[in-house]
């Protein structure tokens, strides 16, 4: 189990642990997810990555917001994104 504190802004260090099983790295960003049940899930949302695969699909710019409806549309499925 890894416990991290909040500080006075809200922010936490995510345990190293945790930071290598998310395989994250400086300047990743983590998605987080509640379930209907209440339970809530982190993951790796390396937005450089998913930006440019969609664009050499696409050949056009998404946005972080887009980006990450996207991702919790296609993880989660489109009732919950």
């Amino acid at each position: 189990m890894n416990l991290a504190k909040v500080s006075a802004n809200g922010q936490i260090t995510v345990p190293v642990e945790i930071r290598r099983a998310l395989k994250l790295k400086e300047g990743d960003k983590i998605l987080f997810y509640q379930k209907e049940n209440g339970e809530i899930t982190v993951n790796n949302t390396s937005l450089v990555a998913i930006a440019e695969a969609q664009e050499s699909v696409s050949g056009s710019n998404y946005s972080d917001e887009e980006i990450l409806a996207d991702v919790t549309q296609l993880r989660y499925g489109e009732q919950n994104a």
